[in-house]
């Protein structure tokens, strides 16, 4: 991960007291909100390293929790994001868990909303700075700073020339591809961050023409 800029060396607007155990947190579970789609109900954050050792004296519980939520990392909800779970009727848990060999700030969320779960590890890595690790068990890296596409789809021979010409024509422009896969011929998801900002009919246009697609997520960039 890049710093492009002294503002980024110094450090995000938040509320304190850490930009890594804070506002990473945040922006992690801002991740995770719009990966969903949609309200989350439910959600159990299982905690490795630095991050479960300082959890609750850092705020990244709060953190956390408002991040799902969608509050900005400086939004003064966060430091009582607790209390506003409770009236949003949300159901939280905390937990240790090793969960691979990451940076010592990562996270493991799996969060329900009524119709949609996911399940991702992320990892906050300073200066505000984040990078999802896994999606689904599959190691997808993505920082949500750029427009990205999270398309679920068959691995059929095609597709990724299918998404392209498709983007193509609409005018988007692919800064990065990356695909992984379960099995060959079996349930896949590629990553495809692009330029310009993603339009609300994109999805639908993509799946018209894109036959293997079976679900796409929308992250717009930070």
């Amino acid at each position: 991960m890049k710093y492009q800029s002294a503002f980024e060396m110094i450090g995000p607007v938040m509320v304190g007291p850490s930009s890594s155990h804070t506002a990473g947190a945040v922006r992690i579970g801002n991740l995770a909100r719009e990966i969903l789609g949609e309200t989350p109900r439910i959600v159990e954050f299982r905690l490795m390293g630095s991050f479960y050792e300082t959890y609750q004296g850092h705020g990244t519980d709060l953190a956390l929790l408002a991040g799902v939520m969608g509050y900005p990392t400086d939004h003064p909800a966060v430091s009582e994001a607790d209390q506003r779970a409770v009236e949003a009727g949300l159901s939280y848990a905390f937990k240790k868990e090793h969960l691979g060999f990451f940076h010592p700030n990562t996270v493991g969320i799996l969060l329900h909303g009524d119709q949609r779960k996911i399940d991702l590890i992320a990892s906050s890595l300073g200066g505000g700075k984040v990078e999802v690790q896994e999606l689904f068990g599959l190691p997808i890296r993505f920082s949500g700073e750029k427009n990205t596409l999270i398309l679920h789809h068959a691995d059929q021979r095609g597709f990724l020339a299918k998404v392209s010409n498709a983007l193509d024509a609409e005018g988007y422009n692919i800064a990065r591809l990356s695909l992984e896969r379960w099995r060959r011929g079996g349930y896949a998801i590629t990553v495809c961050e692009v330029d310009e900002e993603i339009q609300n009919d994109l999805p639908e246009i993509l799946h018209s023409k894109v036959p293997q697609l079976k679900d796409i997520r929308v992250v717009q960039g930070s």
